[in-house]
């Protein structure tokens, strides 16, 4: 699946990040925890270069918990502190405070070394679209902080946010690679939702997620739709769907595009179970 994706106000936003790195004191990497290794942008080492980092696995509570403890684990012997968030209910969101204010801790102490006094603690928020900022800002800021959406690309400009705990957030926007050239990277970013779908093949997608679903959690298929036993093919498994889910058009043939509707959406929204589709030991080496 070739996606070729790159507005131009994401090209603006790589150059903005360059220019405003040296206003911050730690990069805070949101990433989705469902897959952390395909949501997160390869250019990201070299993006933030040296400056401390926290690494949020975000929507921790659509994951499967085991998969986002052994991410944690990954993370810390990468050298990254991480906070696994649920940002609809907030979960998560003091240790993210507390582990923002330790990465910045060398900063601050030589600041008061040299005679000046503290201040607040300036981060930058870096994550490719989709993988919830805003609403993970608004959290974190306990208000309506910044704009947001269900749709991938909504925050469009760059704003700072004052936070209580003596925090700065520079919101900007995420940043999408031109061309995906990890196949996998590509789908499982489309099956979450990370990428508009007019640019790719929705139908083609979901019997993507069918089979994959089918190979790694078949209990959850046959528990959701209530079926006895899983046929062989995507295609297949979307018509068993559409049958359960009485989804027919004129003539009573099963309307495959709506069974493909309905199995997107119930993934994205969590009704099959909290899944994790990267493990780390999947994740490209450098990561």
């Amino acid at each position: 699946m070739d996606i070729h994706w790159y507005p131009g106000h994401m090209a603006k936003a790589r150059r903005l990040l360059k220019e405003n790195l040296k206003l911050v004191d730690v990069v805070i990497e949101l990433l989705d925890a469902r897959i952390p290794s395909s949501s997160r942008n390869p250019d990201i080492n070299g993006i933030a270069g040296e400056k401390p980092r926290l690494v949020v696995l975000n929507k921790s509570d659509l994951a499967d918990p085991a998969a986002t403890k052994r991410w944690r684990d990954f993370f810390s012997a990468a050298g990254y502190k991480s906070a696994a968030v649920d940002s609809l209910q907030g979960r998560g969101m003091r240790e993210v405070t507390a582990l923002v204010q330790q990465l910045a801790e060398l900063k601050m102490s030589a600041l008061v070394a040299s005679g000046r006094r503290r201040r607040a603690v300036r981060c930058m928020i870096l994550g490719i679209p989709n993988v919830g900022k805003s609403l993970f800002i608004n959290k974190l800021a306990g208000q309506k902080a910044a704009k947001t959406g269900d749709k991938p690309g909504v925050t469009r400009g760059q704003q700072w946010i004052r936070l209580a705990g003596n925090l700065e957030l520079m919101d900007t926007p995420g940043i999408l690679w031109p061309k995906l050239e990890d196949k996998e990277a590509a789908f499982r970013l489309a099956v979450t939702g990370a990428i508009k779908e007019e640019v790719f093949d929705f139908y083609a997608v979901s019997v993507g997620l069918a089979e994959w679903l089918a190979g790694h959690y078949p209990e959850r298929l046959r528990e959701r739709y209530h079926l006895d036993e899983l046929p062989a093919g995507g295609e297949v498994l979307l018509e068993e769907i559409g049958l359960k889910r009485g989804c027919f058009v004129a003539g009573g043939a099963v309307d495959r595009t709506r069974a493909a509707s309905i199995l997107v959406k119930e993934f994205r929204e969590g009704k099959l179970g909290r899944i994790t589709m990267d493990l780390p030991d999947e994740a490209p080496a450098g990561q």
